[in-house]
C-alpha cells in the first residue's frame, strides 16, 4: 500500500508534466490578445440622431453596431470587439490595425444604404425606408428565414417591382449595398467574387402592391437578423461623436507583452522559491499544484474565447498569489497541529478541515468584488474581473483539492511519519502530550 500510493503520486505528476509541456505553448498562442498587447486602437462613440425627431433606442444601437461590424469587415480586422455601453454609447476595439486614420474615417461616416439595379442605378436609399422597418421573420408557408422590408411610400415599391419584372431575368435583381463607392464599386465586378461587398441581390417575383417587400434566399436565422439590422442602420442615419480614444502601436504592445510576461515570470519564481524554502516538502506540492493552476487558467481562458489584456495578465499573477495564500493557510494549520503534538496524519486531516472555511470565505468575497467590477466596469476592468474569477475558481481545484490529493498520497502511505523537518517544523517546537 505504501509503494502503491507513492507510485500513484509520481504517475499523476508525470501525466501532468507531459500534458503541460506538450500543449501549453499551443494554448498560449491561441489566446487572443487585446489591443494593448498587439497594438491597435479603441474609440468610445456617443450615438446621436442625425435628424430631429429620430429616437436613439436599443434597436438603433444594435443597428449601428451591425453597420460598424460590416464596415470593419472591409478593413480585414480579425474578430473586432464592438459593443453597446449604456443608453447611447458604442465602444469599438480594433486590435492589429495598421492604418488607424483610414479606420477612423470609415467608422465615423453615417451609414449609407442603397438598393440598386445591376447597372448600379439607385432605386431606394436609406431615407426611403421606414424607421426600424426591416425585420427578420419566417415565411408563412415554408417557414424559411426571410427579411421583410417596409418603405415609406407604397407607390414607390409598386413602381420599382413593375419595372424589375419587365426586365430580363439576369437584370431582375435588387442589389443592396452599404457604403457604395461611386466609380469604385459595381455589381458586375462584385458578382464575380466569392464574397461580394453587396449585402444581398434579390429577384422580384411579382408586382408588390403595398409598401412591404419580402427578401428570400438561402438564409440562416443569424443572416436574416444581421441583414435586418444593417437595413435599419441605413434607414436611421446616426451621428457618431467621439468621446474617448486610445491608440497603442504594435511595437509598444509587443514591448508591454514582453515586459509583463517577464515580470510575471520573476514573481512566480520568487513565490516558488519562498514555498520551497519555508514549507519544504509541502512547498514541492505547492509548486506542482501552482504550475497546474496556471495551465488550467490559460486553458479555460482559451476555451472561453476571451481576450487577454494587460489587466488580465495582472489578474493572473494576482490569482497565483491567492492560490498560494490558500496553500499557506492549509500548510500553516498543518504545522500548528504538528506543533501541538499530533501525528503527521492527524495533523494533515485536522489542518485541512480547519483551513477550508477560511479559504472559502476569502475567495467568495473576492468573487463578489470581481463580479461588481465586471458588472459596472469598462472593457479593461471587465477583462481583469473575468481573469480574476477564473483564477479563483481554478485555485479551488488545484491549490485546495489538488494539493490535498497529492500531499494525502504521501501522508497516507506513512512514508513521512515523524519526519517533521520535511514540514518545516523542528522537533523542539513540538509540545509533549
Amino acid at each position: 500500500m505504501k509503494k502503491g500510493r507513492i507510485f500513484a503520486f509520481f504517475l499523476i505528476v508525470a501525466i501532468l508534466a507531459g500534458l503541460i509541456s506538450t500543449t501549453v505553448m499551443g494554448i498560449a498562442k491561441e489566446i487572443k490578445l487585446g489591443l494593448d498587447l498587439q497594438g491597435g486602437f479603441e474609440i468610445l462613440y456617443k450615438v446621436k440622431p442625425a435628424n430631429e425627431g429620430d429616437i436613439i433606442n436599443n434597436d438603433a444601437l444594435r443597428a449601428t453596431v451591425s453597420a460598424l461590424n460590416q464596415r470593419v469587415n472591409v478593413l480585414g480586422v480579425s474578430e473586432p470587439n464592438i459593443r453597446i455601453e449604456g443608453d447611447d454609447r458604442v465602444r469599438v476595439q480594433l486590435a492589429g490595425v495598421d492604418d488607424q486614420q483610414t479606420a477612423r474615417e470609415l467608422l465615423a461616416t453615417e451609414a449609407s444604404l442603397t438598393i440598386r439595379d445591376v447597372y448600379d442605378e439607385v432605386l431606394v436609399d436609406g431615407a426611403d425606408l421606414s424607421q426600424n422597418g426591416a425585420s427578420a421573420t419566417f415565411h408563412p408557408d415554408t417557414n424559411d428565414p426571410i427579411v421583410t422590408l417596409t418603405l415609406k411610400d407604397a407607390r414607390q415599391m409598386e413602381q420599382i417591382s413593375r419595372d424589375m419584372i419587365s426586365r430580363d431575368p439576369a437584370e431582375n435583381l435588387l442589389v443592396m449595398w452599404l457604403d457604395f463607392e461611386e466609380g469604385v464599386d459595381s455589381y458586375v465586378n462584385e458578382a464575380m467574387k466569392a464574397d461580394p461587398k453587396y449585402l444581398s441581390a434579390a429577384t422580384v417575383m411579382g408586382v408588390i402592391p403595398g409598401n412591404t417587400a419580402t427578401i428570400t434566399g438561402n438564409f440562416t436565422v443569424e443572416e436574416t437578423q444581421f441583414l435586418a439590422e444593417v437595413l435599419n442602420a441605413g434607414a436611421l442615419p446616426v451621428k457618431l461623436e467621439e468621446l474617448f480614444s486610445n491608440s497603442v502601436g504594435a511595437s509598444l504592445g509587443e514591448q508591454a507583452m514582453q515586459k509583463t510576461v517577464y515580470a510575471g515570470f520573476i514573481g512566480v519564481v520568487l513565490i516558488f522559491i519562498y514555498m520551497l524554502f519555508y514549507y519544504r516538502f509541502m512547498g514541492i506540492i505547492a509548486v506542482i499544484t501552482l504550475t497546474t493552476y496556471i495551465y488550467l487558467v490559460l486553458l479555460v481562458f482559451n476555451w472561453m474565447n476571451a481576450v487577454l489584456t494587460l489587466p488580465g495578465i495582472a489578474a493572473l499573477i494576482l490569482g497565483v498569489g491567492m492560490a498560494v495564500d490558500a496553500n499557506i493557510i492549509t500548510y500553516e494549520r498543518i504545522k500548528e497541529e504538528i506543533r501541538s503534538g499530533k501525528s503527521i496524519m492527524s495533523a494533515f486531516k485536522s489542518g485541512s478541515r480547519r483551513s477550508l472555511s477560511t479559504i472559502l470565505d476569502a475567495n467568495i468575497t473576492t468573487i463578489l468584488a470581481a463580479s461588481v467590477l465586471f458588472a459596472y466596469g469598462t472593457s479593461s476592468v471587465q477583462g481583469f474581473a473575468v481573469m480574476l474569477i477564473v483564477s479563483i475558481l481554478m485555485s479551488f481545484i488545484t491549490a485546495v483539492y489538488g494539493s490535498r490529493l497529492l500531499l494525502g498520497l504521501w501522508i497516507n502511505s506513512r512514508a513521512l511519519n515523524k519526519k517533521y523537518r520535511l514540514f518545516g517544523v523542528k522537533e523542539g517546537e513540538i509540545s509533549e502530550l
